[in-house]
């Protein structure tokens, strides 16, 4: 073969083997804009979600545009809001809501009023007496009618419960936020989230504190935020049916 045929052949193997190296080198990166993601990807935990701080006053929380303006829940005086895409208002509940709201307010102060106003009875003759014991029957009356309609209006707060756990979404009181539910694909920096198994709910916090509440749902003091705590919904099939953070708050008024 002629010399320069050879020399030739010799550049252009060299320059497809730097071409392919070049190749080689710059299929490398490929991987690392997913790794980078998934390195920055945010958790739910103390500091808040989305921008959605504990303590955040309800106008700024909406600023961030990562809540729902409309409220699916009004009671005991807390607004709860979706995130974005979450579950919409349903208006008959809401309904449903401010009457027993409404109904058990009512029956509390007559019943309060009532069993004030029979303990101020001291009279001794009979018609005294017999007006005391109608008052007496009146106030035992509205007790038992009291009661029944808390009976109800706990129950509305367990469906509100319900949806908070499994929707997530953000709850203001007066003094601002008091309560973030996670949305069903975040997990805290130890990878907990809505189903995860419980036994990996206690591998990951039992040696931190967590302990199951009155409630029914396991509890972790939060260190960095004083105060505040995981709450952790078990559900039936023994997984993590809902994640927030709470003040521990109950009612908003």
């Amino acid at each position: 073969m002629h010399k320069g045929v050879v020399l030739s052949a010799c550049r252009t193997a060299a320059a497809l083997a730097a071409v392919g190296g070049l190749a080689a080198c710059s299929s490398q990166p490929a991987a690392a804009p997913s790794e980078t993601t998934a390195a920055r990807a945010e958790v739910f935990g103390a500091a808040g979600y989305r921008g959605i701080a504990p303590g955040m006053a309800k106008e700024a929380a909406l600023a961030t545009g990562k809540l729902a303006n409309a409220p699916v829940s009004m009671l005991d005086g807390c607004t709860v809001l979706s995130w974005q895409g979450g579950p919409a208002p349903d208006q008959a509940r809401l309904a449903a809501e401010a009457e027993a709201q409404r109904k058990a307010d009512d029956l509390y102060a007559k019943s309060d009023a009532a069993d004030h106003d029979a303990k101020q009875n001291t009279g001794r003759s009979a018609a005294e007496l017999a007006k005391a014991a109608a008052k007496d029957a009146e106030a035992a009356q509205l007790a038992a009618d009291s009661a029944q309609a808390s009976v109800a209006l706990a129950g509305k707060r367990e469906e509100r419960d319900k949806a908070f756990a499994a929707a997530g979404g953000a709850s203001f009181g007066k003094n601002g936020l008091h309560e973030l539910g996670a949305p069903p694909d975040a997990k805290t920096a130890e990878g907990i989230g809505v189903g995860s198994s419980l036994a990996d709910l206690h591998k990951a916090y039992d040696a931190r504190g967590l302990k199951l509440g009155e409630a029914g749902r396991f509890e972790l003091p939060i260190a960095e935020k004083p105060g505040w705590r995981f709450e952790f919904t078990p559900a039936a099939n023994g997984t993590v049916g809902g994640v927030a953070i709470s003040d521990g708050v109950l009612k908003c008024r």
